[in-house]
Order: C-alpha cells, then sequence, then structure tokens
C-alpha cells in the first residue's frame, strides 16, 4: 500500500462541499419524501425546501420507474480507489520548492472524474478505472525532470471523459488542481476589461464583478461550479451569447504555460493581425499543450434592467421558424431558448405546489386559454423563455419587437414569471439525473450545432433513433428523448438533447448506453451536424475528430502538439490520439 503523504494541502471548495458522486452540492438532491412525493432539499435554489407533486408521476410515467426498485450509490468507503503510483523524484521535487500536494485517496478521487454518465456508474456503483497518483497545485519544471505526467483541472464539471487518467500511462500522474489560482487580478474600468486567474470558479467571478458594477455576461449552465480556465479550454458557451458573445468572443488575452515556456500576446489589445491567432489555438485545446493559467475577459456595466418573458407556440415546426426569422432579423434578446414538448411537460412536472388559491385560478386560466381558446394540444405545444437586458426604454423596445414578431408564428406571450422560472429551472435541472440514477435510470445530455435549415429534420430524426435504438437494445420501458434550441446565430443554431432510459431487468446497461449515444452522434452528424457545439471533444469523442477535421487537419494538431510537449507532459489523452514514438 502506497503511504500517504500531504504538504501544506489547504482543503478546496471541491472536496468541502461538492458531492462525490453526484452533481453540485452535497445538501442539493431530489429525494422521494415520507409521502411519496419528490421534494428538493437545501436552501440554495428557488425550488428548495418545497415539494414537487407531479414529478414523481411523470418520472412513472415516461421512464417506468418503480420505487420498489432501487439502485442506491455505494458508501463512499466502499469505493475501490487503487494506490498511489508515487514517483518520490517528483514528491521531493515539490517539497523543496514548497508547492502543496496530496496523494490522499479522497483528494486524488475527487480530482479523477468528470459528469458523464461513465464517471457516475464508476463512482457510485464499481471503480475509477485510474486515478491521478497525486494533487498538486502548481508545477512544470519538476514533471519534465521527473518524468511525471500532467493532468490540469478546473471545476471538474468535463462530460467529455477529459479528466479520465488514460489506462495506457505507465507514468506517475499528478493532478493540477486549479483552485487555488481564483483571484481576479485586476480591474481595468477605462478599457473595461479585467484579469482574473484560470481557476477562478464562474458564480464567484461574477459576485466579485457585480460587486463593483460589472459583468462578463457568460452565464453556461456549470456557472455555478465550472472555471475560467475550463470555458477557454474547451470552447465554452453561455446562456446570454446574444448579447455578450461566446468565450472567443470575450477573451482578450491569455497566458498558456508549457513545457517550452509561456505563451502570451505581448500587449493586451482588442484585435491584432500578425499570422495566425496562436490565441485561437490555446482556446479548445482542453489541456493537451499546456495549461491555462491567467485570462484577460471583456467586461460590461452591469445593465440597469433585466426582465424575463415566454412564449409558448402551437408545435415545435413554429417554434423554430420563429427563431430562425429572430436571426435573420437579429432582434434576439440576450437569451432566448426553445424546448420541445417533451421537455415542456417535464418542465411542468418539476413546478413546485401552488401557493395559495389564486396563484392555482392562474395557472388554470392560463392553460385553458392556450389550449381551448388557442387551439394548442397539450402534447405538441412548446415554450420559449427569454431574457431582455439593456435599458428600460431598450428592454421595451426588445419585448414589443419580439412578442410581435412572435404572433406570426401564432406564438402566445406566457408571462416574465414563467420565464423567470424555465431560466433558472436550468441549474436545478441537472440534478435529476441523480435521482434517476437512484431507480435504475441512466441519463444524459449532448449538444451540437447545425445549420437553419437541418434543424427540424435532425432534431426529428434523432429523437426518433433514441426510442428505436433502446427499444432493439433490449430497454423494457420508454425511453426518454427530447430536445431544445438554445443559441440562435445567422446561419444555424445549437441544439441540446437530453435523453434516459430505465435499465432495470438489463445486464449491460453501459453497453446500452454506450450504443444509444454512438448512434445518436452518427444520426447527428449524419443531418448535418456538428460532433459538439461547446462541451469540447476530451476522449469521450475522438472518434469522429477526424472526420470533423480532415486527415491534414489532425496532423496539424499533432504536429502542434509535439513541438509544445515533444514528452507528452501534459498526457491526458484529449483530442488526438499521439504516434507511439511520442509517448514514453
Amino acid at each position: 500500500m502506497a503511504e500517504v503523504q500531504q504538504f501544506n494541502v489547504p482543503q478546496s471548495y471541491r472536496d468541502l462541499i461538492l458531492k462525490w458522486n453526484g452533481w453540485g452540492y452535497r445538501d442539493s438532491f431530489f429525494a422521494i419524501n415520507k409521502d411519496g412525493e419528490v421534494e428538493f432539499t437545501g436552501s440554495r435554489y428557488d425550488m428548495s425546501g418545497q415539494t414537487l407533486p407531479l414529478l414523481r408521476p411523470w418520472f412513472e410515467q415516461n421512464l417506468g420507474i418503480d420505487l420498489d426498485y432501487k439502485t442506491p450509490s455505494q458508501p463512499i468507503d466502499h469505493l475501490k480507489i487503487q494506490p498511489a503510483n508515487n514517483n518520490q523524484e517528483f514528491i521531493d521535487f515539490l517539497r523543496v520548492h514548497d508547492i502543496a500536494y496530496s496523494n490522499a485517496a479522497q483528494h486524488r478521487m475527487m480530482r479523477a472524474h468528470g459528469h458523464t454518465v461513465h464517471d457516475m456508474m464508476h463512482l457510485r456503483y464499481g471503480a475509477l478505472p485510474r486515478c491521478p497518483d497525486l494533487v498538486v497545485s502548481k508545477i512544470i519544471e519538476g514533471a519534465l525532470k521527473t518524468n511525471t505526467a500532467l493532468i490540469p483541472i478546473g471545476g471538474g464539471t468535463s462530460v467529455s471523459n477529459a479528466l479520465d487518467c488514460p489506462l495506457n500511462e505507465r507514468r506517475s500522474i499528478a493532478s493540477i488542481d486549479m483552485a487555488l489560482m481564483d483571484k481576479i487580478l485586476w480591474i481595468d474600468p477605462q478599457n473595461l476589461t479585467c484579469r482574473a486567474e484560470a481557476g477562478i470558479i464562474g458564480q464567484s467571478l461574477e459576485r466579485q464583478l457585480n460587486a463593483k458594477g460589472y459583468t462578463c455576461g457568460h452565464e453556461p449552465d456549470s456557472i455555478e461550479f465550472s472555471s475560467l480556465g475550463g470555458w477557454v479550454s474547451t470552447r465554452a458557451s453561455g446562456m446570454k451569447k446574444n448579447r455578450y458573445g461566446n468565450i472567443e468572443d470575450l477573451v482578450v488575452h491569455l497566458n498558456l504555460v508549457t513545457t517550452k515556456g509561456l505563451i502570451h500576446r505581448q500587449c493586451q489589445v482588442p484585435r491584432l493581425s500578425s499570422g495566425p491567432d496562436l490565441q485561437e489555438i490555446i482556446m479548445g485545446s482542453e489541456g493537451t499543450l499546456g495549461v491555462v493559467t491567467q485570462v484577460t475577459l471583456k467586461l460590461f456595466p452591469i445593465p440597469p434592467v433585466k426582465r424575463f418573458g415566454s412564449l409558448v407556440f402551437p408545435d415545435f415546426k413554429r417554434g423554430v421558424d420563429f427563431f430562425r426569422e429572430v436571426a435573420r432579423q437579429r432582434c434576439q434578446p440576450a437569451s432566448l431558448r426553445l424546448v420541445d414538448n417533451e421537455q415542456f411537460i417535464m418542465g411542468q412536472a418539476m413546478k413546485t405546489e401552488q401557493k395559495g388559491v389564486w396563484a392555482g385560478l392562474k395557472a388554470k386560466a392560463s392553460k385553458f386559454y392556450v389550449t381551448w381558446y388557442k387551439g394548442f394540444k397539450l402534447d405538441e405545444m412548446v415554450a420559449a423563455t427569454c431574457v431582455f437586458e439593456g435599458t428600460a426604454e431598450e428592454v421595451d423596445q426588445q419585448e414589443k419587437r419580439l412578442y410581435a414578431l412572435a404572433e406570426q408564428f401564432y406564438g402566445v406571450v406566457g408571462g416574465e414569471e414563467n420565464g423567470r422560472y424555465g431560466y433558472r429551472l436550468t441549474f436545478a435541472i441537472a440534478y435529476l439525473r441523480d435521482l434517476g440514477m437512484e431507480y435504475g435510470v441512466l441519463g444524459e445530455s449532448f449538444e451540437t450545432s447545425v445549420p437553419w435549415d437541418k434543424v427540424l429534420n435532425l432534431c426529428r430524426n434523432v429523437k426518433q433513433l433514441i426510442k428505436r435504438e433502446a427499444k432493439e437494445a433490449g430497454v423494457k420501458y420508454p425511453a426518454l428523448a427530447s430536445c431544445r434550441v438554445t443559441q440562435v446565430y445567422d446561419a444555424g443554431a445549437c441544439v441540446y438533447f437530453y435523453f434516459g432510459f430505465n435499465a432495470r431487468g438489463l445486464d449491460n446497461a453501459l453497453e446500452v448506453y454506450d450504443r444509444i449515444e454512438t448512434a445518436a452522434r452518427d444520426e447527428i452528424i449524419a443531418c448535418g451536424g456538428s460532433i459538439s457545439h461547446h462541451h469540447g471533444i476530451g476522449k469521450l469523442r475522438k472518434q469522429w475528430m477526424q472526420g470533423t477535421v480532415g486527415s491534414v487537419g489532425m496532423d496539424l494538431l499533432k504536429a502542434i502538439k509535439l513541438e509544445l510537449d515533444p514528452t507528452n507532459v501534459f498526457a491526458n489523452g484529449n483530442l488526438i490520439d499521439l504516434p507511439p514514438s511520442a509517448k514514453l
């Protein structure tokens, strides 16, 4: 058994408040209470401490769960974690240079995974195939001198197996935990920029900027837990992309520390013409070239008015047609999201118990209006959530124009409260998978970007394929397949899929899951979509990389890797497979 060795190890938020075997905070989760209804625990979210009376029936109807059939997680002390493969020379180097490290099993486990279905299944019911052998706060020189492999970790929210330790890596692997590099270094009010360390978590960055009257505008679904460096490394996108842009639009300057030294621009300017943009090579490199340490971002004054809104359409086609026209006229608000009927129904099932008679009457009146007076069908109608930002006058104009356009596509205004609910639901919905896994349900989300003329065909085909593949693979209960349009571009959109199935009675649940997801991704590409819009490639999607960038493109990526990291110190194995001669 390897000796437990630690030095100056501070406890990070990752070790103190996050779940070890699921999404998010330890005190926040969906649970069945003594009355047999679902409630959401904790106090961090709008629905915390409240009952969701429709959610259990929704689960039973759509995924066939049986409360008598439980698949609880193993306790943490039953999780098998292999002994650390210590490189004592590297550990001695860290001690000499006063660098914090730990090879304690739980520290290593918490930095060995992201949040894919495979990660959760390993944690809940089995063992992680491999963990990093050491957790350090920073160091590259020592890794070079001692032949140690490095894998950077930011917020740990990866859904692409990007943090998995390659099983064929024989060297000791050290996880570079960026959690302690979490400071805003400066704010420049004249140029509206800020400089921050790459380990800062999104919500911490935003809170500190808000206190000074600013926002960076980047708000991914994972903002509570994902890091600035992770955003850069995966080319992330946020819910308010329409107003502020994607991460590549927000980055002014960044530092990448490689085994050969520092890559950065000599000036922090809005644009330059000096050959190919090296920052674009760094963004999306997923920890394969080095570690991002500092980033300069654009800032924006906090808009004086933020208003939510919602729209209901009779069917998905009219909703997509409306989004296409919004893109054509370039009148999209800060955020505009369209959910299909399956997600619309799921969203209704996640509403908390009505508080008071008046709230219940209003809900019934609204339902009567759209279903009877407007003729919408409950099994076809879809909904869009909107976020408007700007001055009061600008928001009024945005709202008026958008709602007038929606009428041309039979859209009905659903009100501000429904818009606020739909937008904030995003942060709670990620906890649903953990509840499903308690009762044998496997679920996942994945995304793509697609031209406008292919959106409807792609969405229909992928949803049909998921259900067909599940049935053919032996799934005995209904499979869930749903989608939403989350980002609006001139030439297309981002589409996000959710799927899940009840694995009760299957001997090979993960194999069935892999079969369905692989078939779905193949169908996405066949229908004209991309392999990813903002989640990145990691190791999960590597098999589609050559078809995405071509053989010459793959050769170029490998050449860049071998030039910057010839001994493969940054050995997470994401994006590309190196030739055997490049591996040690």
